[in-house]
């Protein structure tokens, strides 16, 4: 069985939303994540466009505008009543 690529993307990019932040203020603010997640899954959510280059020293990710928006929709739709 193999499994649905696109299922998980939208699973680790709801997750990223559970750990979203915002750093910065006014046009320099960014959302940011914890990035503990499966590696495949952040590569092909970069390659999406929905976050920043995950292969950085840093141990959080940045969330495009549209990757913010959509893991937002997506953990609700996913993980809300």
């Amino acid at each position: 069985m193999k499994p649905d690529t696109d299922k998980i993307d939208d699973a680790v990019l709801a997750l990223l939303h559970l750990t979203s932040f915002t750093e910065g203020k006014g046009d320099f603010a960014c959302t940011r994540a914890w990035k503990g997640h499966d590696w495949e899954a952040l590569d092909r959510l970069h390659q999406k466009g929905l976050i920043g280059d995950p292969k950085n020293k840093n141990k959080s990710i940045v969330l495009s505008k549209e990757g913010s928006q959509k893991a937002e929709a997506l953990f609700q739709r996913l993980f809300c009543d």
